[in-house]
């Protein structure tokens, strides 16, 4: 680069752009610094670095909430995730697969399957953070756009930050629930018919 003389001249920052550019990095990483001081994490432990797939043919929950949280690994990563709270939960024919790629022998399967035969999963204060949920849902007394420091029908611990969206309804059936997830928790979880196989290869639950 050369200045208006023909000097060649090193390279400079415009602070003015620097300025511009810095301060929605900053505000964003505010916002975190602040959920983490709120205690707004989802998981209370570090999560693994590898998501896991759950699927069930039908959840039906009673004390249903959900809103936006924040895990983290043991490396002090941030992950957003959108997290689903229910105060009971039933879930027919649940699967749960997590595929780690090992060296030299390649990719690993785990599965676990419960409640089948029409012996649900039951769970209560379940806590399930996702970073994708598909499935039909119906929904009794719904409240869309809640202020997430609010909400009182889902777990007593089930709420986000003041300001932040949130929904709730006192209960709900999902159908065909497919979800990938950083962690799930729960007060108490009854897996009727467990059965967990460990295979070469990947084999997820969708």
């Amino acid at each position: 680069m050369k200045d208006a003389h023909g000097r060649h001249v090193t390279g400079r920052v415009s602070w003015r752009k620097f300025a511009v550019l810095s301060v929605p990095a900053l505000a964003g990483t505010a916002a975190l610094g602040i959920a983490l001081a709120n205690g707004a994490l989802a998981a209370s432990f570090a999560v693994s670095g590898q998501q896991f797939k759950v699927s069930t043919s039908r959840l039906v929950g009673e004390g249903f909430a959900q809103y936006g949280g924040v895990d983290t690994n043991a490396r002090g990563d941030l992950l957003p995730v959108a997290i689903t709270a229910f105060k009971k939960a039933e879930l027919h024919n649940l699967c749960q697969s997590v595929v780690t790629s090992l060296p030299v022998l390649g990719d690993i399967s785990l599965n676990l399957t419960a409640g089948k035969g029409g012996k649900p999963v039951e769970a209560t204060n379940l806590f399930v953070d996702a970073t994708q949920l598909s499935g039909n849902a119906s929904f009794n007394n719904i409240e869309i756009g809640r202020d997430a420091s609010t909400l009182d029908k889902g777990p007593d611990s089930a709420q986000g930050m003041q300001d932040m969206f949130s929904q709730q309804a006192d209960d709900t059936v999902i159908t065909n629930v497919k979800q990938t997830a950083w962690a799930t928790n729960a007060g108490t979880f009854k897996l009727t018919g467990l059965s967990m196989n460990i295979s070469k290869g990947k084999k997820e639950c969708f």
